[in-house]
């Protein structure tokens, strides 16, 4: 039986394989080369942009922003930042004035060594970062932790993202999980494109509560989408990766969204014991 599924799943992945090198073949041949490539890859039409897609992708019924963090620490650090990290987060959980929220932090496992990884949450938009900010640059014990943190870092970035209007809310959940987050850093100007199939394609992720959020930046590094999974451990997440080409349409999200992505990135993650998301 697991003989034959495996068989199974690796003909439809030939199959899409060989969907995807056909195109490029005719890409070559075509007379219309640019109009007839493109028309063959983008089978489904796509409406021409009214609006910015910051607008039409995200959640109308919510104003949350969020904050993604990267924190590259030196390696006989970690266990200092992660507890003082957990320290912090927990104070300003405390205080109901600030208007943030962390919605998960983790150490990474594959990928990016000796990485941080930290998703928070405003709750209001822009006007809540910027009075979190206010208040946090007025508060002494948080300055003196980002003092002392910096002692502890090698680099750090950032990014401001929105959530996608057709992914599941990111809420807390129970362990052990391990999480992955994968980066696609999109073709300018393809982030509609990105949301109508992706809008088709989520419903074939949800059978094992695998989906946790779907984002994408505002600022920072532009066109990039966040997508955060969760599974048991890296048997499931491939059994769970592996169900999903058994699925019929799944093969066709994966074809048309290929040609969109100039690069793609796989963290493997470990949750911190604070954080929301085990």
């Amino acid at each position: 039986m697991a003989t034959t599924r495996s068989l199974h799943i690796l003909n439809r992945q030939q199959h899409f394989f060989n969907k995807v090198h056909s195109t490029w073949l005719a890409r070559g041949s075509a007379n219309k080369s640019d109009e007839g490539w493109l028309s063959s890859m983008f089978a489904h039409k796509v409406d021409a942009r009214k609006d910015a897609h910051s607008n039409l992708l995200s959640k109308k019924e919510t104003s949350n922003l969020y904050k993604i963090q990267f924190h590259n620490v030196k390696p006989e650090c970690m266990k200092a930042y992660n507890k003082m990290s957990d320290e912090v987060q927990k104070e300003l959980h405390r205080d109901a004035s600030y208007p943030c929220e962390v919605i998960g932090s983790w150490n990474t496992w594959y990928g990016e060594q000796d990485q941080a990884v930290h998703l928070w949450r405003y709750s209001g938009g822009y006007p809540a970062l910027t009075e979190c900010l206010s208040k946090l640059n007025r508060n002494t014990a948080y300055l003196a932790f980002r003092k002392e943190r910096s002692k502890m870092l090698i680099s750090r970035r950032n990014q401001l993202l929105l959530e996608f209007s057709f992914w599941n809310e990111p809420v807390p959940r129970s362990g052990p999980n391990i999480y992955e987050l994968r980066t696609y850093q999109l073709v300018p100007g393809t982030m509609i494109e990105w949301g109508n199939h992706w809008a088709r394609a989520i419903k074939y992720r949800q059978e094992n509560n695998e989906a946790v959020g779907g984002f994408f930046t505002q600022i920072g590094e532009l066109y990039v989408v966040h997508h955060l999974w969760a599974y048991k451990d890296l048997q499931s997440r491939e059994e769970t990766r592996n169900a999903a080409w058994l699925k019929e349409g799944w093969d066709a999200n994966v074809h048309y969204t290929m040609p969109l992505i100039q690069k793609i990135e796989s963290r493997i993650m470990i949750p911190m014991e604070h954080s929301p998301l085990q």
